[in-house]
């Protein structure tokens, strides 16, 4: 990189702090700050939950499974992903934006302690934020990683920066922040994406080159699945990803609280499927060719995007694929911290302090900021652990972490909010719960050689099947429960009414 490209990278995070800058004159109380006030546009929800999904994994990890598979990186990872969300459109995004519009919850699990009991509740909230914790670790790794092979800049320094930066803009403005930063970040790496595909078409030879390349790339590039990434794992995938886009880990499911109605969350899932299904071939398609243009460097081929951008790209234009590159992880990042904050805020913190539960508006809001600091803060010292024996690499964090948790974490929520399993009560939520978080130290670390795809399915099926059988077989009727199930699942509700129940506060909660 030269002068031209950190003008375009320091521009591009100052341009990002005025957004949240900006942002804060918008954010009068947790409400606004958690789910911008049910003001959020369809179009701008569904685009910012498409970006709050990416991160620098996909230039790191995916892009060395591109590397070495070829098109079984999109095949196994963005398709599945698409179809989750459109699945997740028609049974959850209606009923997640009910849970602000009719309950007035600002968090996403705010509505455990009437659906289930406090002690669901705060099981769930206290696995997610620790999964949360790690997750996002593997995410300033994977950026870290980036911005030293551009740069020459340690690995612990470049997660100090990007998070700090981060922590500015989304600290300072909330969701609004997010979105609007995300909306930025999406014009960017559309740029970005589209400069790199056209420099990787016309190093190959042209327009033609898009339907010649397969002949001279390795044996099996073209295959949809290879290596560990069969269509056993293809199937386990879509099914976490169904649940795990589609408001599992939080800080999609705020993105259709935000909107003004159901309607609207649904056809913001629904853009959002529509993008993770075109979008990502773009990005591949340099990553599929790189094996013909680069060599890499590392035996997981993780540097390979890098290498290929320095290579090709000229100064400047290498300037907007870094910037394209921090777009992604901190749209993920300050997504993740955001809904983080908001379980903390909302759900933990007045469950163990009587205090909290008498905040004002004003007392709230700053704990919301103050817990979004706390959690980049956590998430940065675990990004320099990211490596170790405990994690075994970025891609491996992302994968099985991930898929591991995020059942335990999500189906009891999710699932909790559709009339079929009004009979599982906290009995089948926290069993569920437990056993899932078994199944993923079981298959990780307890049983040797494990398959890929059994680490990343056994979890979230063992959580699955749980909650189903045990609603039937250990039933816990509840006329509260039914009453709650009634209003998230009733007919769409007007603007003035979704307005005018924002001021109603769920029951048995804040």
């Amino acid at each position: 990189m030269n002068s031209f490209d950190w003008a375009v990278l320091i521009g591009y995070f100052g341009v990002m702090v005025a957004i949240g800058v900006w942002s804060h004159r918008r954010v009068a109380d947790v409400g606004d700050f958690f789910t911008a006030g049910g003001r959020m546009p369809w179009w701008l929800s569904g685009i910012s939950h498409h970006m709050s999904g990416y991160s620098a994994v996909m230039f790191t990890g995916y892009a060395g499974i591109a590397y070495r598979y070829g098109i079984t990186s999109y095949v196994t990872w963005s398709f599945p992903i698409a179809v989750g969300i459109a699945i997740g459109a028609r049974l959850f995004a209606g009923r997640l934006n009910r849970l602000r519009s009719r309950l007035g919850v600002a968090s996403p699990l705010e509505y455990l302690k009437s659906r289930y009991d406090l002690r669901t509740q705060q099981a769930l909230a206290w696995s997610g934020v620790l999964l949360k914790i790690v997750d996002v670790g593997a995410k300033w790794a994977a950026i870290a990683t980036l911005l030293s092979v551009f740069t020459g800049i340690p690995l612990d320094r470049g997660i100090l920066v990007t998070g700090a930066i981060t922590g500015v803009y989304c600290t300072v403005g909330g969701l609004w922040a997010d979105a609007l930063t995300e909306l930025g970040q999406f014009v960017i790496q559309l740029l970005a994406g589209v400069a790199m595909l056209v420099t990787v078409v016309r190093a190959l030879g042209g327009a033609g080159g898009l339907w010649t390349v397969w002949d001279r790339l390795p044996d099996g590039h073209a295959q949809p699945t290879a290596g560990p990434y069969t269509l056993t794992f293809l199937l386990a995938y879509l099914f976490i990803k169904t649940f795990e886009y589609s408001g599992g880990m939080w800080n999609q499911a705020q993105r259709y609280m935000a909107t003004r109605d159901a309607r609207s969350a649904r056809r913001s899932a629904l853009l959002s499927a529509g993008l993770w299904l075109v979008w990502p071939a773009v990005l591949f398609f340099p990553m599929w060719a790189a094996p013909l243009l680069v060599a890499s460097g590392r035996p997981d081929a993780s540097d390979a995007y890098a290498l290929l951008a320095e290579r090709l790209l000229p100064h400047g234009l290498l300037g907007l694929v870094v910037v394209g590159f921090f777009s992604h992880t901190m749209a993920m990042c300050s997504s993740d911290a955001n809904a983080v904050a908001a379980v903390f805020t909302r759900d933990i913190a007045p469950a163990v302090s009587a205090r909290a539960r008498g905040w004002s508006h004003r007392a709230g809001l700053l704990a919301a900021r103050l817990s979004t600091v706390c959690f980049l803060a956590l998430s940065m010292a675990i990004a320099t652990q990211v490596d170790s024996p405990a994690f075994k690499g970025i891609i491996t964090v992302v994968i099985t972490w991930v898929a591991g948790l995020v059942g335990p974490v999500s189906i009891p929520f999710l699932l909790g909010m559709v009339p079929a399993f009004r009979r599982s009560g906290p009995v089948a939520a926290l069993v569920s719960w437990a056993a899932g978080l078994f199944a993923f130290w079981l298959t990780d670390y307890g049983l040797a050689d494990v398959p890929l795809q059994i680490q990343i399915v056994a979890p979230v099926a063992t959580s699955l099947v749980l909650f189903c059988v045990l609603g039937p077989v250990w039933p816990e009727p509840s006329a509260e429960r039914d009453a709650l199930l009634a209003r998230i699942n009733g007919g769409d509700e007007g603007a003035g009414a979704a307005g005018a129940a924002r001021e109603t506060a769920v029951p048995g909660g804040r």
